[in-house]
């Protein structure tokens, strides 16, 4: 249930200093996560899970009167993103870019060293395929090392990046360098200009959804048609199961399931 899911209601300023996994929540990754149970583990295990989406805060706030829900608001990728350049810049520290093609990572540095001139901008592409051998693993494991980043941002689309980062911060025998180890997928390419992001105002009012549908709508149709009705059925089911619940009739079928 998306009650389940313990989103950030703070500020990005009182994020802890600490080695963190950072992770982001909207419609379509609760949606995967409904029947991927190694992503759905990745998100709730998160140290900081952003709501990067507008109906992730609509349907909290629909479901739940406490007061973290009344506090959310839209943390995107990209607002992590600029938080943490910013801070790093700040202390003349590195970041490591992992994930995308070379092209990408090229961009993103020629941008970042005119951006934030302080800042050293370390970059990997890893292998094109769904799940990395042991080999890859240790070879990006080894990369990130050598440099010791302040901030790891892991962007190779959901639900990879999520898993694999919390393999890399989870794994008892897999030690990386104390960071904060952020997953921000599409940003990756907003950042170096290969895919335009919404204007301001659109995001401001809650549609960047439909500018990117409207964009690239052959690729993102069945995410944000299908995939955002099939969000609603679920909020709309869980206030229903909610309201059973508080009345003391949970259909038997349900408890079965989830017993």
């Amino acid at each position: 249930m998306l009650n389940n899911f313990n989103l950030f209601s703070s500020d990005l300023t009182n994020l802890p200093t600490t080695n963190l996994l950072i992770t982001t929540l909207n419609a379509h990754s609760y949606n995967v996560s409904q029947s991927d149970i190694a992503f759905e583990n990745a998100l709730k295990k998160s140290d900081i899970l952003l709501p990067d989406g507008i109906s992730v805060v609509w349907a909290k706030k629909y479901l739940s009167k406490h007061a973290d829900a009344a506090r959310l608001k839209k943390i995107a990728g990209q607002d992590l993103f600029s938080y943490e350049m910013e801070r790093v810049n700040k202390l003349k520290g590195k970041v490591f870019f992992l994930g995308s093609t070379n092209k990408v990572l090229d961009a993103i540095r020629a941008k970042a060293k005119t951006e934030y001139p302080d800042l050293e901008v370390y970059t990997y592409s890893p292998p094109y395929k769904p799940e990395f051998s042991e080999a890859d693993t240790l070879s990006i494991i080894s990369a990130i090392n050598e440099v010791k980043p302040d901030v790891l941002f892991v962007g190779m689309t959901a639900p990879k990046q999520e898993k694999f980062a919390y393999q890399l911060m989870r794994n008892d025998e897999i030690q990386i360098n104390n960071c904060h180890v952020c997953c921000i997928g599409a940003v990756f390419d907003f950042y170096a200009g290969t895919v335009r992001r919404a204007p301001k105002w659109v995001i401001n009012i809650g549609l960047e959804w439909l500018y990117r549908l409207v964009s690239e709508p052959k690729r993102l149709w069945k995410r944000y048609l299908i995939g955002n009705t099939k969000f609603i059925i679920y909020v709309i089911i869980e206030k229903i199961l909610n309201y059973l619940s508080g009345n003391a009739r949970i259909p038997e079928f349900y408890k079965s399931q989830n017993a």
